[in-house]
């Protein structure tokens, strides 16, 4: 049965969240950072469209990509010799998340003006994250998501550009890992991230990651300002 939420109301167990559709388990709150940090923290994400109530998820299972599932293949590594792209991190967050939005258009606005709003503030609060892949000055792709203890949420990623958001990806990824990161929470599951390396976990899996312990050397990660192409 579905969690109607007010201003304070609380989250309910995320295994009382609906079959059908997968995962869907709240309606209703709001946008804050303290409701979006306690959702992200429990394995809880929002999505819904512009003209509707807020939807809070967390479906069964979890599509994640892990140190071990992350597929490089033999042109992206190809690619990543030869390019001359350039990778950093949350060096223009509200144009990447505004780049999410414009390469997602024709599926339904759902990164609207109250996300990126919200999502900004996370960003400020050193919660939420971007990469950026620049073809000299131009932003060409990147994406965008946030960091939970071990765990990265990747929330979208775009690009106007062959191959740069799978370089945003798998450079993050490559980087994210060898620091110490357990594991990318891509949410759902569909072909293209599933190409990428994707795989399913049961959600009780996924949860138990999020609250794994940080390691020392993935603490500073995010104040990196480049981050080195090769795979």
């Amino acid at each position: 049965m579905l969690r109607f939420l007010d201003e304070t109301t609380a989250f309910p167990p995320v295994h009382h969240a609906l079959q059908d559709p997968n995962g869907l388990l709240a309606v209703g709150g709001d946008l804050s950072a303290e409701r979006l940090l306690s959702a992200y923290q429990s394995g809880i994400f929002p999505w819904y469209g512009q003209d509707d109530p807020i939807l809070w998820w967390s479906p069964d299972p979890r599509a994640v990509f892990t140190p071990d599932s992350l597929h490089y293949s033999r042109s992206m590594r190809r690619f990543s010799r030869i390019t001359s792209f350039r990778v950093t991190l949350n060096q223009d967050f509200v144009a990447v998340i505004r780049g999410c939005r414009q390469a997602h258009q024709a599926s339904g606005v759902w990164i609207h003006d109250e996300f990126i709003d919200a999502y900004t503030l996370l960003h400020q609060q050193g919660q939420a994250h971007s990469v950026e892949v620049w073809d000299h000055d131009e932003l060409v792709g990147g994406l965008y998501g946030l960091g939970v203890n071990s765990v990265f949420t990747a929330e979208s990623m775009f690009h106007q550009r062959p191959n740069a958001s799978k370089l945003a990806l798998l450079t993050f990824a490559h980087a994210f890992f060898n620091t110490g990161g357990r594991c990318i929470d891509a949410q759902i599951e569909n072909p293209h991230i599933m190409s990428l390396g994707a795989i399913n976990v049961p959600r009780s899996e996924f949860i138990e990651q999020l609250k794994a312990s940080v390691p020392n050397a993935l603490r500073d990660f995010y104040q990196r300002r480049q981050l080195k192409i090769g795979f």
